[in-house]
């Protein structure tokens, strides 16, 4: 299963993202026959592509519980339903059409086709960066959670503020509370559109304190969040450093030992083969501890070692 995941997915790499491309152009040309199109064309070849790889690595994979629970697999499915729906409301306007459903299925359609732009998230297999941030959002979740909390009491606060001060106004734009909800977040997020702007004197200096009070609200969270991305950005490229150095030196000075020691070793080759960043400290100092024995025979090398740079340059 695992072979089989990974060589298919190299070959559909580029096709997903040849595929969104062409998913988003079509979507924005209204053609007369769109069975004709050559977007249609070739959005229909991916699709069968995509099918039969998600075909293939469901048959294969052990635990179909698993396989459909998993978060990828789910926007693959995701991904690949919205062109069958398509294709099926499109066959049934070719039959029969009026202007009322006609209109409807179209506004249906636009939703079905933006669903699809959820394939690029497939990326996010084939890169490590992402991977990286994904976990440091998911890790920053806290601090996510008190800045939107942060400036959602910024946002009333001076959205009321500024409609009380431009109240009196007649040419202000402002006309309720929840209509200066806009400008506030405009103003504390330091964007700043000109659509919407205070003209009185009360008004400019509660415009002033918003945007103060905009820079140091999301400024106080973003250190914890740069700490969680270098946590573990650091840990992936530690984690690979010192899983080339183990099997390097395991290569060539590990030989016969101790049984207990030798199979922890057997078990850690397996996981740092599999992934060097999962390793934990401990893990760590069993290795070096067994490195470091004096009594290994150095003329016998360790059978289960594999040399990491062969491994990366095949990934």
């Amino acid at each position: 299963h695992t072979h089989t995941h990974t060589h298919t997915h190299t070959h559909t790499h580029t096709a997903r993202g040849a595929t969104t491309l062409v998913n988003g152009t079509a979507s924005s040309d209204g053609g007369p026959n769109p069975f004709t199109d050559p977007f249609f064309i070739i959005e229909t070849l991916c699709i069968i592509w995509f099918s039969f790889e998600l075909l293939v690595r469901f048959f294969a994979c052990p635990s179909k519980t698993v396989f459909s629970k998993n978060l990828m697999n789910v926007i693959d499915i995701v991904a690949i339903i919205p062109y069958f729906i398509t294709l099926g409301t499109e066959l049934a306007e070719t039959s029969q059409s009026s202007g009322g459903q006609q209109a409807m299925s179209l506004a249906i359609l636009r939703v079905i086709r933006l669903v699809r732009v959820f394939r690029i998230f497939k990326l996010s297999r084939h890169s490590k960066g992402l991977q990286i941030l994904g976990q440091t959002l998911k890790a920053s979740m806290r601090e996510l959670g008190l800045l939107i909390f942060f400036l959602f009491i910024g946002v009333i606060l001076f959205s009321s503020a500024v409609y009380f001060a431009e109240a009196d106004d007649p040419s202000s734009s402002f006309t309720s509370i929840p209509d200066a909800f806009w400008w506030a977040v405009v103003t504390m997020t330091t964007v700043g559109y000109g659509d919407m702007h205070p003209v009185t004197i009360g008004g400019k200096i509660v415009g002033s304190l918003c945007a103060i009070a905009g820079v140091l609200t999301i400024a106080l969270p973003v250190p914890v969040i740069v700490s969680n991305f270098n946590y573990f950005y650091h840990r992936e490229t530690d984690g690979e450093e010192h899983a080339q150095y183990l099997h390097v030196s395991s290569c060539e000075h590990v030989g016969a030992g101790p049984a207990d020691t030798l199979d922890a070793l057997d078990v850690l080759d397996e996981r740092t083969c599999s992934s060097p960043s999962s390793l934990s400290k401990s893990e760590y100092a069993v290795m070096d501890e067994a490195f470091g024995r004096p009594d290994y025979d150095d003329t016998e090398t360790h059978q289960n070692c594999v040399n990491i740079k062969k491994i990366f340059t095949d990934v």
